[in-house]
């Protein structure tokens, strides 16, 4: 799927928005991706998943899927039942993600990462302490959409559907705020 495909689909889902948008690292943002929008959609679930089942497939034995909740759940189940594995995903206690539920990561397994929207890597980095504390092995990351403008280095590979350059502003210097245009707290997350 090209660039111009991936984003008629988000347009046509809704699932880009445009507006004045309060992200979860503080920033505030003129675009949002709002993935669930186009994720409730299984074709389009299955074909945003297959580029990235096709990416790591090859080059790594992938034992197990691991993804923050919420907005990674979908996309980690879809690769796990694409892949013919198993899923896990960790939850918020407090500020920090942990596994729950019982899930649990065997040494030396390993792992992908995947995640609907990257913007700043927060939760993935935190997927990647919680991997290294079980003494698993994190292959790489994949993700629908990176808006991380590459600015991101995880130490692993990084695959995404779709690569966006971030547009972002510090609250005290954004322009949108200026214009009083009213700000929108997306995202299941509470602002750090």
């Amino acid at each position: 799927m090209d660039r111009k495909e991936a984003f008629r689909i988000f347009e046509e889902t809704g699932a880009l928005q445009n507006g004045h948008f309060l992200l979860t690292s503080g920033l505030h943002s003129p675009q949002y991706f709002q993935c669930a929008l186009v994720l409730q959609y299984p074709h389009y679930l299955e074909r945003f998943c297959s580029e990235i089942r096709e990416y790591f497939y090859e080059e790594e034995d992938i034992q197990l899927i691991v993804a923050p909740a919420i907005g990674g759940i979908t996309v980690a189940q879809e690769l796990a039942r694409q892949l013919g594995i198993r899923f896990i995903f960790a939850e918020r206690e407090g500020e920090e993600l942990i596994l729950r539920r019982g899930f649990h990561i065997d040494p030396h397994e390993k792992i992908l990462i995947v995640e609907d929207v990257i913007t700043t890597g927060g939760s993935v980095r935190e997927i990647i302490d919680i991997v290294e504390r079980a003494k698993g092995y994190a292959v790489g990351i994949g993700a629908i959409v990176d808006r991380s403008d590459s600015l991101v280095d995880f130490g692993m590979p990084l695959f995404a559907t779709v690569q966006v350059k971030a547009v972002t502003y510090q609250a005290d210097k954004c322009p949108l705020c200026s214009q009083k245009i009213p700000l929108v707290k997306p995202g299941s997350r509470k602002i750090i």
